[in-house]
């Protein structure tokens, strides 16, 4: 099994910690649950919805950086997950240093392939185009995110999606820990396996 990653809200429970700070930089929006609904629309969306000032961007932007490790978290189970694959591929768009650092720090990096940030110079998701040449070179089973914007390109090129703590209608399967992905991978072939 090749598995295709979404980084944020996916691998590591960072949405909590970037709400938090927008919360506190900005002062935008009447609580940090209402923050964090829109960031994780994404964060362009969420700097629009509240009217963000460039002012404002640059300075949630620059604290993002300055995040302690220990705000950016691994979900639980998730190494059992990272085991069972061949290649664990990460599509991102977060800059590469953070993730190879958090990724490092939590000793998760020794099972992931390859990292497509920014600076690979593919267009945003959900254009496919990263997932492509994801797919080109691995053969991808699955993708997994925690936002539609994650699993529309994997659709878009045949590869089967999991929905990570949420619900959507591209996704093949939804689960809400890691502890049960096992499971729920093995329903999910299963049906497909009884199509044909």
């Amino acid at each position: 099994m090749n598995i295709l990653w979404d980084f944020d809200g996916t691998i590591c429970n960072s949405y909590p910690a970037y709400a938090k700070l927008f919360y506190e930089t900005t002062k935008k929006g009447e609580s940090g649950h209402e923050v964090l609904q829109h960031l994780k629309i994404s964060f362009s969306h969420a700097f629009e919805y509240f009217q963000l000032t460039k002012q404002e961007i640059n300075a949630f932007m620059e604290k993002n950086h300055e995040l302690d490790m220990a705000q950016l978290p691994p979900f639980s189970y998730i190494e059992e997950v990272l085991k069972q694959a061949d290649h664990n591929v990460v599509m991102t768009h977060k800059d590469r240093a953070t993730v190879e650092r958090v990724l490092e720090n939590y000793d998760l990096a020794q099972y992931f392939t390859e990292i497509v940030t920014p600076e690979d110079g593919f267009p945003r998701k959900p254009d496919s185009a990263s997932y492509q040449y994801l797919h080109q070179k691995y053969h991808l089973t699955l993708a997994i995110g925690d936002r539609e914007l994650d699993l529309i390109p994997a659709k878009k090129i045949g590869v089967a999606t999991c929905m990570f703590q949420g619900q959507c209608s591209s996704a093949d399967f939804s689960i809400q820990s890691y502890a049960q992905f096992h499971n729920a991978w093995n329903r999910f072939i299963k049906a497909q396996n009884s199509l044909y």
